[in-house]
C-alpha cells in the first residue's frame, strides 16, 4: 500500500467537505490526511487529501470525486511537489528537561511557543516524516498534547492544478 495525495480545487460552499468525505466513507477507504482552504480566488477552496491504497484506488477514487458538481478540477499530486504539515506539540518539562528540549527544537529547527514551569509547546513545519521523528524523539519526556493540521501541497514551478482529464493514464 501507497500514499498517495490529491489536490482538489471545489467550491467555496457549505457541505461540499461533507460530500467528499461521504464519498470516501461509503466505499470504505480512509483517508489518512485531510486539508482545506480557500484559495486565491475566494469562490474555490483548496482541498489535499492523502489516501492510502494502491492505483486502483487512487484511480477510482479520483473519477468519483470527479462526478461531483462541486469539484472543478483534481490532480494526483506527484512526490516532486512540495509538502507540509504543521505540528503543534505540548511536553511536559521541567528544569532539568527543559534545556534538553530546546536543544531537540534547535536540530529540528522548531520553534518554543509557549513556556510553563510543568510544560513546553513547540511548533514544527516540514514533510510528515520530519513531524514523525520529531514526536519520536519527544516521547521519552511524556507528550501532553499533540495536534497535527495535515498535509497540504502544492507543486513545484508554474505547473498548477490541472483538469482530470490531462491524468486518465492513472484512471
Amino acid at each position: 500500500m501507497n500514499h498517495y495525495t490529491i489536490s482538489a480545487l471545489v467550491s467555496n460552499k457549505s457541505g461540499v467537505l461533507t460530500r467528499v468525505s461521504a464519498l470516501f466513507a461509503r466505499r470504505g477507504y480512509n483517508i489518512d490526511s485531510l486539508s482545506v482552504c480557500a484559495t486565491e480566488d475566494e469562490a474555490y477552496s483548496r482541498m489535499t487529501i492523502v489516501l492510502n491504497g494502491d492505483d486502483y484506488i487512487l484511480g477510482q477514487m479520483m473519477k468519483q470525486m470527479d462526478k461531483l458538481i462541486d469539484v472543478k478540477k483534481i490532480q494526483y499530486v506527484k512526490d516532486d511537489a512540495v509538502f507540509r504539515e504543521l505540528l503543534l506539540i505540548k511536553v511536559k518539562t521541567d528544569s532539568t528537561t527543559r534545556s534538553e528540549i530546546h536543544e531537540l527544537s534547535q536540530i529540528f529547527r522548531a520553534n518554543i511557543v509557549d513556556v510553563s514551569n510543568e510544560a513546553t509547546i513547540l511548533e514544527l513545519t516540514g514533510k510528515p516524516i520530519k513531524l514523525d521523528g520529531f514526536v519520536n524523539m519527544l516521547r521519552p519526556y511524556g507528550i501532553l498534547e499533540l495536534a497535527r493540521t495535515g498535509v497540504t501541497a502544492i507543486s513545484r514551478g508554474t505547473a498548477c492544478i490541472k483538469d482530470l482529464a490531462d491524468y486518465k493514464e492513472l484512471i
